[in-house]
Parts: structure tokens; C-alpha cells; sequence
């Protein structure tokens, strides 16, 4: 026997119309219904995820972040205060 690998099963119930509709998509494309759905279905979520992990700026924020990076605000009393302890706490100079 070869080795496979592991699958988990999904159901959902379809109106009639959506799954005629799937159908017709999967034998346009030459795929089974099955192949089809899991691919569409894997792809609809690849690009969710996406959205949200991806932060996305309008150009006055790109402007305002590269401002701050290339001109940081000098250090506040309680930064410099915090930085002296993590470098204490962890050994680093």
C-alpha cells in the first residue's frame, strides 16, 4: 500500500442552482466537482487570510511611517528608562 496523505472530509448541503453551477465550473475547467471545490475553496481562503495579515497603507501613511524611520523623535525619559532595563535584564551592552 502507498503511503497517503491524511485528508479530512467536508459536507455542506447546496441549493440546487449552486451546485449545478459548480458542476458546470468543474467540466469547464476538466476538473472533478470534488478537485474543483477544493481548489476554489483553498484559494478563497489563501486570499482572506492575505487581507488580513497584510496591512495595507494609503500614501500619506507610507509618507508617515518612512518620516518616522528616517527621523525618529529623540527618546523619551521612560524609553531610555526601559531600555536600560532589558539591556540589565538580558545581559546585552
Amino acid at each position: 500500500m502507498k503511503n497517503q496523505t491524511p485528508t479530512a472530509r467536508l459536507e455542506a448541503r447546496l441549493p440546487p442552482a449552486v451546485m449545478g453551477r459548480l458542476k458546470r465550473a468543474a467540466e469547464i475547467r476538466g476538473r472533478t466537482l470534488t478537485d474543483f471545490v477544493v481548489a476554489a475553496a483553498d484559494e478563497a481562503a489563501c486570499r482572506a487570510i492575505e487581507e488580513t495579515e497584510i496591512i495595507r497603507l494609503s500614501i500619506e501613511g507610507q509618507r508617515q511611517i518612512a518620516a518616522a524611520i528616517l527621523n525618529p523623535p529623540a527618546a523619551t525619559p521612560a524609553l531610555k528608562n526601559a531600555a536600560k532595563r532589558y539591556r540589565k535584564l538580558f545581559g546585552v551592552r
